[in-house]
């Protein structure tokens, strides 16, 4: 039996929900992030619908009215992704008997937005990582420059407006498109107070208008005399309007330093993908569309079908939006929740999609995020995770001899971020690869007059193991040097990668020790850092260090092959290494670089060169 939510009594009213997949990577991204929220045995009813881009090939309206009729009876929308095209495209893909009917396509979204009167379209944009930033775009989707007001073709009142313009003089009435800026009163009034509520609801001190006033003079002194009305109601929130490409210099630059943006449609349509690129991608953003009597979430992602039915899309947006859907129907506890244990998967970068730098699948990651909720697999993000899968000695001695540039290639033929970045070879001509021994280090408050012990961790590291420490990137003080080389190498360590520093550099390179830092320098660590934890996942840059995933290193850098694609990598490493010598191969015996790339798959040499039989075709 399911429990019942923890901020609600058992017998909290149930709510209903309409669910729209739509199109492409919508329905399965639905499926996956339903799964999930099953966890948390909430009082919701999911009632399924139709929308998008079927409905409109097939039948003339990509909105049909049983969809509507499920909107009018639901308390709030779950829509999955949308499929839009352009004039033409949408007329040519109608089945044959709705051609030349005189059906337009409008987008689903644009048509909920404004039969449901979903005036304020609302983006969270929060660091996941660091929890550095919390801040919230609120959209107007009503009216602004999107109002619809775009013509082609100037009747007389356009002309007169335009005329004037000697690009339009030089055009004439029939060339010339006019696009309107709508601000009302009542569209300006409404976005402003929702705006004021949301910040003072969320404890946001700061509420940014986001325009053009400089150019946009009238529109603009008629939105900065609203907001001197308005604000008087809401004195302890402080008010500034900025341009708008201002606010998007700062938004990269000082996220921090925002917390309710309200801007009018175009505007905030920009700034709210840019916000989504602040928080890392697109598979992170949530949204959405609230009025004063309907609503519908969705992550803002599109529809990308070319990657539809790969199970490769990343389901976070999805799960954040159903948290800020949760927040909406009053069921915060589970709201953070779920955005928690997606806070938590999305740090460790263990079980990430592609866009996070990751191999996994769609089911995947929504699996992981489950299994953080309460009364799942793991409790917490400081849990220990499982062991990942053994690799054989002879696949990590397979990509102990390819070159680091060959199994680069492989893995990002994969979709998999692996390099550590900024960690450089200090012994010329190491070659090497093993399995991943991870230490985490700590830094000390204070010197209480003794050394501490930290690196005593390397009397337990195995035989065939590459240790990988993590001290944060420091170059301050020194976590490796000549005398835990000697011990490694008596022990059959076959590495050392540093997120920090080391010294002793001319002792380890004559003992031809693989040694692989951040930075080096003289000064001790003794005093400075201690030993957190060892067996532990961590992350350097954009990649997640498992134990046991494969570390491959040489005067290139480092990479890190997770173990259970390791036999693969070393697979495609191979190929790339086979088709890169036939193409030299060939190069040399006088063959055009650009023939001898196409002869032998350049463009995808993880695939192994062509049948030799071929070559001389």
């Amino acid at each position: 039996m399911k429990s019942a939510p923890r901020n609600a009594p058992r017998n909290a009213p149930r709510k209903s929900i309409a669910v729209l997949p739509g199109d492409g990577i919508g329905p399965e991204v639905v499926e996956a992030a339903l799964r999930t929220v099953e966890r948390l045995g909430l009082p919701l009813d999911f009632r399924f619908g139709e929308i998008g881009w079927e409905c409109w090939r097939q039948e003339g309206d990509p909105v049909p009215q049983r969809t509507w009729k499920l909107l009018e009876e639901t308390d709030t929308c779950l829509l999955g992704a949308i499929t839009s095209k352009p004039l033409r495209e949408a007329e040519a893909e109608l089945t044959p008997s709705l051609r030349g009917t005189g059906r337009t396509f409008v987008s689903p979204v644009i048509q909920l937005r404004q039969r449901l009167g979903l005036y304020a379209n609302i983006r969270l944009v929060t660091d996941l990582d660091h929890g550095r930033f919390d801040f919230t775009v609120i959209r107007e989707n009503t009216e602004g420059l999107y109002a619809g007001y775009d013509v082609h073709g100037l009747d007389e009142a356009l002309w007169n407006a335009v005329r004037e313009h000697p690009n339009a003089l030089a055009s004439g009435p029939g060339e010339s498109s006019v696009t309107l800026r709508l601000q009302t009163r009542f569209g300006i009034d409404r976005l402003l107070r929702f705006g004021f509520a949301h910040a003072e609801a969320h404890g946001h001190r700061r509420l940014t208008v986001v325009d053009k006033p400089m150019v946009l003079r009238q529109s603009g002194n008629h939105l900065r005399e609203r907001l001197e009305l308005i604000s008087r109601d809401h004195p302890d929130i402080e008010t500034e309007i900025l341009n708008v490409d201002a606010v998007a210099l700062w938004m990269v630059r000082r996220p921090e330093r925002f917390g309710v943006l309200v801007a009018e449609n175009m505007f905030g349509d920009i700034l709210s993908d840019l916000g989504a690129g602040v928080m890392g991608g697109l598979g992170l953003a949530p949204s959405g569309n609230i009025g004063d009597h309907g609503s519908y979430f969705e992550p803002v992602h599109g529809s990308a079908p070319a990657m539809a039915g790969q199970d490769r899309a990343n389901p976070m947006a999805m799960l954040l939006t159903i948290g800020q859907m949760l927040d909406h129907l009053g069921l915060p506890v589970p709201a953070e929740d779920l955005r928690g244990a997606v806070r938590a998967v999305a740090r460790a970068r263990t079980t990430v999609t592609y866009d996070l730098g990751g191999g996994a699948g769609t089911r995947e990651v929504a699996e992981a995020v489950a299994a953080r909720l309460p009364g799942g697999e793991v409790e917490s993000a400081a849990t220990v995770p499982g062991p990942v899968a053994a690799v054989p000695v002879e696949v990590v001695d397979r990509l102990a001899a390819l070159d680091t540039a060959s199994v680069s290639d492989a893995l990002d033929s994969l979709g998999i971020a692996g390099v550590l970045a900024g960690i450089s070879a200090r012994v010329p001509g190491a070659r090497t690869a093993g399995l991943a021994y991870t230490v985490t280090y700590q830094p000390v408050d204070r010197f209480d007059g003794r050394f501490r012990n930290a690196a005593n961790y390397l009397d337990e590291v195995p035989a065939g193991a590459f240790v990988v420490v993590d001290n944060g990137g420091s170059t301050t003080c020194t976590n490796w040097g000549s005398l835990l080389t000697s011990v490694a190498q008596r022990r059959g360590v076959r590495g050392t990668a540093l997120h920090g520093s080391a010294r002793d550099i001319g002792e380890i390179r004559a003992a031809g020790y693989p040694l692989f830092s951040t930075g080096a320098t003289m000064v001790s660590g003794k005093n400075r850092v201690e030993l957190a934890a060892t067996g532990r996942h961590i992350t350097i840059g954009e990649v997640t260090v498992r134990p046991g995933d494969v570390i491959v290193a040489d005067d290139n850098g480092v990479l890190v092959v997770p173990a259970e694609r390791a036999a693969e990598v070393a697979d495609r490493a191979e190929r790339v290494e086979g088709t890169e010598s036939a193409i030299a191969e060939a190069v040399g015996t006088g063959l055009r670089l650009d023939e001898a790339r196409r002869r032998f798959g350049y463009a995808k040499p993880w695939e192994g060169p062509a049948d030799p039989a071929s070559r001389n075709a």
